[in-house]
This record gives structure tokens, sequence and C-alpha cells, in this order.
């Protein structure tokens, strides 16, 4: 599935998400940075929960991160929240990761209908968007297949989708697991769905992923089989070790997971220098054990 993947190209011949993951990840190991300028972030780091603030903290963690990691990870929520500035910021964030090499995975969980989700479509993943890095979340609770703008035009620019399937929080966790009338689950049905884009003719194969908090249980969906990159949240600060990861991911292939972290990694700054270290220590690490 690796080899297959890597090769996937877009109708324009730009290589698709997943395959970009995969040369990443070969390069650089499976580590997905968060960056998450919450107000009690940036005040560790001796800054204004302000604009200036976050432009600092993105510098820093740009600086640090270049060279380090496969990917990172903007929860854009934290940039919302300082209104039109903050958004100005993030999209400074995305030009400046991209232009240093990184891949920008937009933790933004979008989600709609019709010309709703066109528009999303149009913010999130077309050429020259400010805010168009590599790949966007989404939320599904609409139905997979009503992101149908956003999966066709992230298959069309080479970026991806990266659907929320098996989040580890409890909230969460009544709802995914909940049958539907095909005896399956809300998040087996999703993943299976997503599974079925992937090795379709509609998309370049690793267009679309999955989140999968490496908090949880393996699936009885077999991973290996997805056909698309799998954000597996929660190592660190929300409990998952590195033992967990290689349970719940090793049989996927290589350069498939990015295990995402934040807080645990962003408390080694504000020295780019020592947050570069973490980060490329964790890095080897979860190369070892995702082989």
């Amino acid at each position: 599935m690796s080899d297959e993947m890597s090769g996937a190209t877009t109708e324009s011949g730009r290589p698709s998400f997943g395959a970009r993951v995969i040369e990443a990840v070969r390069r650089l190991g499976p580590l997905c940075a968060g960056i998450d300028p919450s107000g009690a972030l940036l005040n560790s780091w001796d800054l204004t929960d302000s604009v200036a603030g976050l432009r600092e903290f993105c510098a820093v963690c740009v600086d640090a991160f270049a060279g380090a990691v496969a990917v990172i990870k903007p929860q854009v929520a934290f940039f919302e929240r300082h209104g039109s500035g903050g958004v100005a910021e993030l999209e400074r964030l995305i030009a400046s990761a991209q232009e240093a090499g990184l891949l920008v995975l937009c933790d933004a969980k979008r989600g709609d209908i019709d010309s709703t989700a066109d528009a999303y479509a149009e913010a999130w993943l077309r050429d020259g968007s400010p805010l168009a890095g590599d790949a966007v979340t989404v939320h599904p609770y609409l139905g997979l297949f009503a992101q149908a703008p956003m999966v066709a035009l992230a298959a069309a620019t080479g970026r991806g989708v990266i659907v929320v399937t098996r989040s580890s929080n409890p909230e969460g966790r009544v709802l995914q697991t909940a049958v539907t009338a095909t005896g399956l689950s809300v998040e087996e049905t999703l993943l299976h769905e997503i599974a079925s884009l992937n090795h379709s003719d509609v998309v370049p194969l690793g267009t679309v992923g999955a989140v999968v908090g490496a908090t949880l249980p393996p699936s009885d969906f077999p991973l290996s089989q997805l056909g698309g990159v799998i954000l597996a949240p929660g190592l660190g600060a929300q409990g998952a070790s590195l033992g967990d990861i290689a349970e719940r991911f090793s049989q996927c292939a290589p350069g498939t997971v990015l295990a995402s972290t934040s807080r645990s990694l962003l408390a080694a700054g504000p020295d780019p220098a020592h947050l570069r270290k973490a980060a490329l220590e964790l890095g080897a690490e979860l190369a070892t054990v995702l082989g």
C-alpha cells in the first residue's frame, strides 16, 4: 500500500497528499507538531496573548520545526480567537512554513453541504488561497459524501481532507460508537467509506485520511487498508505513549501514520534550539516504533 500510495498523482501531475506525506516521513520521521498558541502557552513562553505574541510564537515554531518534522498542524481556533489579526497570522504561518519545506495540516474541522462546502473548499484547498495549507480536517456529521466539493478540490490540487473519525474524548465516543442500520458503528462506517473513496477512480490514492486517536484501542477496521493518511493525536499530554502508538498503528504502511502532539512538545520552548532538539528526539523514537 505504501508503494502504491507513494506513486499516486493528481490529474495535474502533482503527487497526492498521501504521496507527499510518505516522502516527508521518509526524510524526517512521522511526528506531526501541533501549533496550539493558547493564552496559557503564550504566557508560559513570556509572550503576550495578542496578535504580536502569535507572530513571535509562530516564527519560533517554524524556525524550530523546519527540517526537523514532516508536518505541522496549526489549530485554527487559537488564531480565530484573535479575530482578523489572528487569521492574518495563520495565513503568515502557512506561507512561511511551506516556504521552509514543512507540510501544513490546518486543523479547522470544517464541513457542510452544497454551496457552503464549495466555499470551505475554496478557502482551505484552492491554489492561491492564503488559507490553503496541504490538508484540512473536516467533520463528517452531515455525511462523508456531503464533503464531495472539498474532496474533489483536494484531489485536483494534491491536497488532503482528513476526516474526524475516532476521537478519544468521551463525548465523541457515544456518537462514534453508535451502531447504524448497516450493523456497523458510525466510525467503522466512515472508515469503510474513506477506504472506498481512496480505492476508487474518484480521487488519487491518499487524498482522504482519518483522525484516529492514539489513546483508543485498535479498531476492528484494518487501518492498513485505509488508503490514506492517519492522523493520530493523543501522544503526550493526552495520555498515549510510544507503546500505544506501536500497538495501534504498527501494521500500517510506513509513512501513512502521523503521530500528533502539541502541549508536551511545545513545553520545550520558547528556545528554538531546545524545541528543535525535543522534536528531533521524539521523531526518532516514533520512527523506531512505527518502522
